[in-house]
């Protein structure tokens, strides 16, 4: 089916698509719903957001260091419901409202719609459908065997170089030869200048200060998709 486009709109998620970032929200909620009692540790995972901060750990050990704090190791049908609601949530208030215009005129113009995120698939997935994506490109949570989720990652983070890798992988999976392919990429961060070099249509979205600055530098497209 992928060979059918000639051209390929990937949307990065978190304040790009969306307005806030979403796996806090995503582990909070979650917690509030499963396991209340562990929202007493929520202090402890701000401590490691900012031991972050400080180069002191890896961006995918404090995915799995928050996950871990927050929820555990949670059984799958547990899991559900949550994700169900927090989905369902994300798109009544965190979408920004350009973005559905964006992905119409991207879909009209005959382009695949990718999402790539270095948010969880688990419900980035879901969001996704909602939204009218063909595909996800996004960080995945390991299942053991005895069907509990997380929270080690079952491959990198999709973020940075980790993403365009992953981009990359995908491509070359659903057999598409990257030079017979129109690629635009719409993002917010800086953390995202691996892809936004590495497309024919780099687009910066809301951008923060540092991603401006180099949209400027570059002559990179700039748009405001508003809040909700």
């Amino acid at each position: 089916m992928i060979r059918q486009f000639t051209r390929i709109a990937i949307y990065d998620l978190d304040r790009t698509v969306t307005f806030r970032p979403t796996y806090s929200l995503f582990l909070l909620q979650s917690a509030l719903r499963i396991a209340p009692a562990r929202l007493l540790l929520a202090p402890l995972a701000s401590v490691a957001m900012l031991a972050h901060g400080l180069n002191l750990f890896s961006r995918d050990r404090l995915k799995t260091m928050m996950w871990a704090l927050l929820l555990g190791r949670v059984e799958m049908n547990r899991l559900q419901a949550a994700i169900d609601d927090f989905v369902s949530r994300t798109l009544r208030s965190n979408i920004r409202p350009g973005a559905p215009a964006q992905i119409a005129r991207d879909r009209d113009d005959g382009a695949m719609l990718v999402l790539a995120t270095a948010a969880h698939e688990l419900y980035a997935k879901p969001i996704a459908a909602a939204l009218g994506f063909d595909a996800v490109v996004a960080t995945t949570a390991l299942v053991d065997t005895d069907g509990r989720v997380g929270p080690a990652l079952a491959a990198a983070n999709v973020y940075g170089f980790s993403k365009l890798a992953a981009l990359c992988r995908f491509l070359q999976e659903s057999s598409v030869d990257r030079r017979r392919i129109s690629l635009s990429f719409y993002s917010d961060s800086s953390s995202d200048r691996p892809v936004f070099e590495w497309v024919d249509e780099p687009v910066a979205v809301n951008p923060s200060r540092k991603l401006a600055r180099l949209a400027s530098e570059k002559g990179w497209t700039i748009q405001n998709w508003g809040r909700p």
